[in-house]
């Protein structure tokens, strides 16, 4: 984890809650602004910036899922329906461009880290199918789950193709260092599910126990996946260390929203059932928060939300207490820290768009 979630679960969970009381009274004013202008380049917004290496993203995908069974062809389109926001692969181009322009002043992205975006996006995708058997969940970016209209089964097999498709493309990039690097997020992806299975009965290690398994299941992916592209670009290890230090705390707070998300935007927005978390007996920030304004949510943590009403009493707890800002103050935190490490390298318009992107997450409604 970020020196900062290190030293946060460090301490005790009533001082945790202290430090983003304090923090609300501190300014944010020192976050990007997107009129500021970068050496002789004005800024550029991160999307347009970045749409140009990933024309033809899913076209591409599609190309790596190449398959003679028609049922498991239709599974793999029904997701790759480039109607996804492709967050992480924006990311890992514009930490490939950021990192190469800071090493030899090269604007292009090579091909090799563009495999990278793509392998992200498929690894992602494929956490995603797993992830909906798992949760049993009905519904997935506004639609139906491949395990509901598929089946459980099927819905497996798919998510473990799109799995090793990447996996096959990885080894066609031809770098030993890189193949480790992306396969610790799959066993980062694997070792966060069962994490998020158990629970901690000491209230000071959930807090940790949450940040861990935010790491493992989120953050991981974006931080090893912009680690690559600095490594295929860069030989500079201080460079590594800041992409997967940007990743990583920009992962985290990503999924920090998410959290925040389930408790305050509709369904129809978020494309999932809202409390989605709370009815899988998840306590995420926004509960461990309000759960020091509520003890009583202690016994319904450790029961999983499991009897009747606890779901309906825990989401009413939460929005009667400080959970969601406090989480939203955290997320805030770790983007901050996301801004710093990314600001040591040379300023670039690829730079300061990801430095936006900080702001784009805190902001999003979905």
């Amino acid at each position: 984890m970020c020196h900062f979630a290190q030293r946060s679960s460090a301490l005790s969970f009533p001082q945790i809650c202290n430090v983003f009381w304090r923090f609300h009274h501190t300014s944010t004013s020192h976050l990007c602004s997107c009129s500021k202008t970068v050496g002789d380049e004005k800024y550029q917004d991160p999307l347009q910036l970045g749409r140009k290496d990933l024309k033809n993203l899913y076209e591409d995908i599609k190309k790596e899922l190449l398959v003679s069974a028609a049922e498991l062809k239709e599974m793999c389109d029904y997701y790759f329906d480039g109607k996804g926001k492709a967050f992480r692969p924006m990311i890992v181009v514009l930490m490939a461009r950021a990192c190469n322009i800071h090493h030899s002043n090269s604007k292009e992205v090579q091909a090799s880290q563009r495999s990278v975006a793509i392998i992200a996006e498929m690894i992602h995708t494929a956490s995603l199918v797993h992830d909906d058997v798992i949760d049993d969940a009905n519904s997935r970016r506004g639609k139906r789950t491949l395990n509901q209209i598929w089946g459980e089964r099927k819905a497996v097999l798919a998510g473990d193709f799109i799995l090793s498709a990447a996996s096959v493309a990885l080894a066609r990039i031809g770098n030993t260092t890189i193949i480790s690097v992306l396969s610790q997020v799959i066993e980062d992806l694997v070792r966060g599910e069962f994490l998020q299975l158990g629970s901690k009965e000491n209230e000071n290690e959930r807090f940790a126990h949450y940040l861990e398994k935010t790491f493992k299941k989120t953050a991981s992916l974006i931080a090893n996946s912009c680690k690559a592209v600095s490594i295929l670009g860069c030989p500079d290890p201080k460079v590594h260390e800041i992409a997967y230090q940007y990743g990583k705390n920009v992962g985290i707070a990503f999924q920090l929203i998410d959290d925040v998300l389930d408790f305050t935007s509709c369904a129809d927005r978020l494309g999932k059932p809202t409390a989605a978390d709370l009815k899988l007996g998840l306590a995420t920030g926004p509960v461990l928060f309000a759960c020091q304004q509520f003890p009583e949510m202690n016994a319904m943590i450790m029961r999983r939300f499991s009897k009747p009403g606890d779901v309906e009493r825990a989401w009413k707890y939460v929005l009667q207490s400080d959970g969601v800002q406090q989480t939203t103050y955290l997320a805030q935190r770790y983007c901050q820290a996301a801004t710093r490490e990314i600001r040591k390298l040379r300023p670039s318009p690829e730079r300061e768009a990801l430095v936006h992107l900080t702001e784009m997450v805190l902001m999003r409604d979905k």
